[in-house]
């Protein structure tokens, strides 16, 4: 599968989640390679990749990681937008 394709599905899987749960690493590894019937191995390198350039980040709280979208005011104080 296209990584565009798979990045495109990770962000629209990570924005359905938004607000009603935190996604780890590995739900969203699993959720789009079953869904979508795609290695694991190439979901995991378009995730990092989205990461990598601000596109999601990593959060932690309460002792524990997630990946969601950045907020717009993040992306402002990486300098990432103006």
């Amino acid at each position: 599968m296209d990584i565009n394709v798979l990045k495109d599905k990770i962000y629209a899987f990570s924005e359905a989640a938004k607000g009603k749960k935190k996604l780890k690493e590995k739900d969203i590894i699993k959720g789009i390679s079953e869904a979508e019937s795609a290695d694991p191995a190439e979901v995991k390198k378009a995730l990092r990749e989205m990461i990598d350039v601000g596109k999601l980040m990593y959060s932690y709280g309460g002792g524990a990681s997630s990946v969601e979208i950045p907020s717009e005011e993040y992306l402002r104080e990486k300098g990432l937008i103006k």
